[in-house]
Order: C-alpha cells, then structure tokens, then sequence
C-alpha cells in the first residue's frame, strides 16, 4: 500500500505513459520500458533507421522501419530469438508502447511482416552493410558522453548454431560439434567493456582468421584519431605477421597467444627457470600453445626473429591476456 500512494514513474520517451503498481495487474515484458529509456537518451535505433534502405513506396506502408528495426531489436531483448511469437508481442502494451508510433494506438508488425522485414527488406546488400557498421555508429553515440580513456579490441571467433540446410552453413571440427552439426562460423570484434564493434557472419568450415582485415580496418579507421593508449588481444589463431605489421604502424601495444616452436622457445628458455623463492608453478606446454604463466616472467616490447614464420612485437607475453 505504501508503494500505491507514491507518484507514479514517467519515462522520457513517452510522456503519457505513466508506471504504478497494482498488486497482481503486471504488464508482460515491462522491463523493455527502462531499455527503451536508454534507447531515447542515445538516439540508437532512431539513428539505425535513418542508415536502413526502405525498398517499399507506395502509401501502404502500415509499419515504418524505425518501428520494424525497434521491434526486432527489443523482441530480442526480451528472450524471442526469432520473430515466431510476433503475433502476440504485436498487442502486448510494453511492446506496443516502446515501438512507439502507429503500434501504440493500435498494434505493432506481426509475424509476416516482421519475416519480410528481416529476410528481405535486411537482407540486401545496401541493408547488410549497414548494419555492420550500425553497432560503431551506436558505441561512437555512448563515447560522445563517456569519453574514451584507452581501447582494448578483442578479437575472436565463435560458432553459431543452424538448424536444416542453411546456406554457409558447415561442420567445424575446432569446436567439436556433436554429430556432425553444421553452423556458421562468425568472426567478432569487441571493446574492453564488452560492446561489439563489428561482427561478419563467416561459413561454418572458414579458419579462426579468416577475414580479419575486413572486421579490424574499419573499426582501426573508427579510432585512427583518438590520442588515447590503443591494445590490441587475441589468442593464437591470430599469430600473423601481417596482423602485427598493421597493429604497429597504428601504434597498437599487443598481447598475442603465440603456437608453440623452436624459435619462440629458444628467444625464452631463460624465462621458463623458475626464480629461487618463486610458487612451484611452472609454465604449461604443448604442442599447440605455449605461454609464459603470471609470476614467472614477463616480455615487454620483445622483438622475435621473423623467421619460420614466427615474427611479432609483443607488449605483454603472460597468462593472462589482458594488457595492464
């Protein structure tokens, strides 16, 4: 009863819309109200909208795209993986008011036209680059706000299940997949605080590296003019002389897991002795990958020969990955 007599929440997005509590009357899904909050203050899906290419015309557009990319976005957010249950999201009052325009007076998009939205109207080529470069857009958004102090980019690849015969789709030995499983393949790119930079969807049977240049560059340019400290990390499949070669001449400090060989062991068999007094720890090693453990031994700015393919200029070699 307290809780009654208190002043009801309003949100910024939707000055009519007012929040209270009633006991047992809850509204489905209510938490896409502060997310939709957060989405007013940043302008990020008002900003999608404006970079997607609408090929309908005509005055029988029911739904616009701000609306279609609003509902997409926060139908995920919400736990629907696809756009199956949008059908009864299209009358739910959270969706309906945080979609905003004509779904709040009568109903969002429902389950056909959120299909064609994502299958056709995304898919195409224009859409699709768009949408690579829509995740900077909205992080350039949030540093606008919370100026950068340094950058930390994390590269990696992860596995991305399919379900029948999709398109690219392939078995990927590296994850051990069960059964043969087909999936994708995709190659991610995040910042220390955990936001993505870019993202490619890659076939299932591509190699770990495959693409790098093509996810790094663009988010390097991004950050070309920011007088910041720059990192760079990623795990052994990443070991490439080329790589190195573009993360120095941008001023990058870098921590790269580097594949076990005689060169490497040879430039750091004196920082495997453990020191007298040292934890009875020693450094583990296999044939796949070799690093020095936290606590044994360091290499700051170490140059290793560019020969038998090994060459790379790391700022840090630990156990940890993480450049501090």
């Amino acid at each position: 009863m307290g809780d009654r007599r208190k002043q009801g929440l309003r949100v910024q997005f939707d000055s009519k819309l007012k929040l209270e509590f009633h006991g047992t009357k809850i509204t489905s899904d209510a938490g896409l109200l502060a997310f939709r909050e957060q989405d007013e203050a940043f302008r990020l899906t008002e900003k999608g909208s404006t970079v997607l290419s609408d090929p309908r015309y005509g005055k029988n557009t029911q739904h616009t795209m701000l609306a279609m990319l609003r509902q997409g976005v926060y139908g995920r957010l919400a736990g629907y993986e696809d756009v199956n249950d949008a059908d009864r999201l299209r009358v739910d009052p959270a969706m309906r008011r945080v979609v905003g325009g004509r779904a709040k007076e009568k109903e969002a998009a429902s389950t056909s036209e959120m299909s064609r939205f994502e299958t056709e109207m995304l898919s195409s080529r224009k859409n699709l680059t768009a949408l690579m470069n829509l995740s900077g857009t909205w992080i350039d958004s949030v540093h606008e706000c919370a100026p950068l102090d340094k950058l930390i980019l994390d590269l990696d690849s992860s596995v991305s299940e399919t379900h029948g015969q999709q398109q690219g789709s392939a078995y990927n030995g590296y994850f051990e997949c069960p059964d043969a499983h087909r999936d994708y393949h995709p190659l991610l790119l995040f910042n220390q605080y955990g936001d993505l930079e870019w993202a490619m969807l890659r076939r299932g049977n591509h190699n770990s590296a495959k693409f790098w240049r093509r996810v790094l560059l663009p988010v390097i340019e991004r950050y070309r003019d920011y007088d910041i400290p720059k990192y760079f990390r990623g795990d052994a499949a990443f070991a490439i002389p080329g790589l190195y070669g573009v993360l120095e001449e941008e001023s990058f400090q870098y921590t790269i897991r580097i594949p076990s060989n005689d060169v490497l062991m040879a430039s750091i068999s004196h920082l495997l002795t453990r020191p007298v007094g040292a934890l009875r720890t020693s450094p583990r090693c296999s044939t796949k990958a070799s690093r020095i453990r936290r606590g044994v031994g360091t290499i700051l700015a170490a140059s290793w020969p560019r020969s038998n393919g090994i060459g790379t200029s790391c700022f840090r070699v630990s156990g940890s990955s993480s450049p501090t």
